[in-house]
């Protein structure tokens, strides 16, 4: 049932967007809608009033078919209608590990080919040896 609805649903989505889109708006838009390419079939009035109806027509069943998913989705997989947000939190595996790093983490090298690429920090001088004591 839910998945004649939801094709249904595309079907209606999609003739609702085609219909839009072939409207003359107040700015030409796509200008499929006049009644240069209809020939003698239809004036433009006559095809503007049916374009908006059409749209009507479609815009109310898109309204309807949502509702009615929607409702039915509510109970849909559980019989007392909850929401999975107010479920259990599922248990993982394996426990996450809250201890630190021992050691901070090496930088990055640079990215090859970027240009605004930070180099990385020069490595610390080795510490001079002290003198040796005099010898008297």
């Amino acid at each position: 049932m839910i998945t004649v609805l939801l094709v249904l649903q595309a079907f209606v989505t999609l003739a609702l967007i085609g219909i839009v889109l072939i409207q003359r708006s107040e700015g030409g838009g796509l200008g499929l809608g006049s009644s240069q390419g209809m020939g003698n079939f239809m004036t433009g009035r006559g095809t503007a009033n049916l374009l908006t109806r059409t749209t009507a027509v479609l815009a109310t069943a898109f309204m309807a078919l949502s509702l009615i998913l929607a409702l039915l989705y509510k109970n849909g997989g559980t019989s007392s209608g909850e929401s999975i947000l107010n479920g259990p939190v599922p248990a993982t595996s394996a426990p996450a590990s809250t201890k630190a790093p021992t050691a901070p983490l090496a930088p990055l090298p640079p990215v090859p080919g970027e240009s605004n690429a930070t180099p990385a920090p020069a490595p610390a001088p080795a510490p001079t040896p002290a003198p040796a004591p005099a010898k008297n």
